[in-house]
């Protein structure tokens, strides 16, 4: 593992001098659900699994907390390799990623739109695609640079591939968007380091092999759809089908039969109804289906942002 520099320390120290939190936008992130997720982490867990690692924003509450104090190794899984490349970059070279940042977010207040394009079509693309399947440890502190810029500065803050496996998130219109939270970063790399928390790119079905009795699993999949308008699921080339779901159904009772505290988020639609809150397997697993309100930050009309129902499926019994 790599050394952490004074600054870092710093952060990760007993004091906190200042929050960490996700630095990245991310669809169906979880920090506005997170007074609802609290109530289901149990008081004591072996090791910590999250097999949709996106902004990471369950595990950073946990951090912020001390809930992963004495807990095994924490494991962050996601089968995007860019998200992945960019969290080891930020972990391990997080001063070469902030030099980069900084060069872009002085270009972006040259030509917003101009910088935008330059890098997405001319840099990002061009370079992520050099980069092989599963070598997500070769994201460089520029690349990662780029990804945050993008992320920071493109429509809504998504991450959406085309079917050449592209990113092709539009410009976003924003006046003055915080590009470089240098603060932040170094914070979320201590907390990478302080954690050893294992990276991994790979798929959700890979916690089988590491997730053990009382160990916490938390899941966040990319939601099924409410309607058909409502679906979004380009976070890699490949989507996010009800096949998935139901797939990852069978995980979640494999894991709950195991003796793993399990915690999973997903929309109200009716496929996920069927799945978990009508499915008798699950029920005799311990699974519940809780019904919770959740704000809905990214929608592309602005007027259905605001309080949706989600589930929370868990087998852990729900706190005050």
């Amino acid at each position: 593992m790599p050394t952490t520099s004074g600054n870092q320390a710093l952060a990760a120290d007993a004091g906190h001098r200042t929050p960490v939190r996700p630095f990245l936008k991310w669809a169906g992130g979880k920090r506005q659900l997170l007074p609802e997720l609290r109530r289901f982490i149990p008081e004591r867990f072996a090791g910590y699994h999250e097999p949709f690692f996106g902004s990471g924003a369950v595990f950073f509450d946990l951090f912020e907390r001390r809930r992963l104090e004495g807990a095994r190794c924490p494991v962050a899984t996601d089968n995007n390799p860019d998200l992945i490349g960019c969290y080891t970059a930020v972990r391990d070279r997080v001063d070469e990623v902030i030099a980069w940042l900084r060069t872009l977010a002085a270009a972006h207040r040259g030509n917003a739109e101009e910088c935008y394009y330059r890098v997405r079509e001319d840099l990002f693309n061009p370079a992520r695609r050099r980069i092989a399947p599963g070598r997500s440890v070769e994201y460089s502190p520029e690349l990662a640079a780029m990804f945050i810029y993008l992320n920071r500065t493109g429509f809504n803050g998504l991450f959406r591939l085309n079917s050449r496996g592209e990113f092709n998130v539009p410009v976003g219109r924003y006046a003055n968007p915080l590009i470089c939270d240098d603060i932040n970063l170094r914070n979320v790399a201590a907390a990478l380091q302080s954690t050893a928390v294992v990276l991994r790119e790979d798929v959700f079905s890979s916690v089988l092999g590491c997730a053990q009795p009382d160990d916490l699993v938390y899941l966040d999949p990319p939601y099924a759809p409410v309607s058909s308008t409502a679906n979004f699921t380009g976070y890699t080339s490949n989507g996010f089908s009800d096949a998935h779901q139901q797939q990852l159904r069978d995980v979640v009772l494999t894991l709950a039969n195991r003796g793993c505290h399990v915690v999973l988020s997903n929309s109200t639609a009716p496929l996920i109804t069927e799945l978990y809150a009508k499915n008798d397997a699950c029920r005799q697993a311990g699974l519940r289906a809780y019904r919770v309100d959740a704000k809905r930050a990214i929608n592309s009309d602005a007027t259905r942002r605001g309080k949706v129902g989600e589930y929370i499926v868990t087998n852990v019994a729900r706190g005050a």
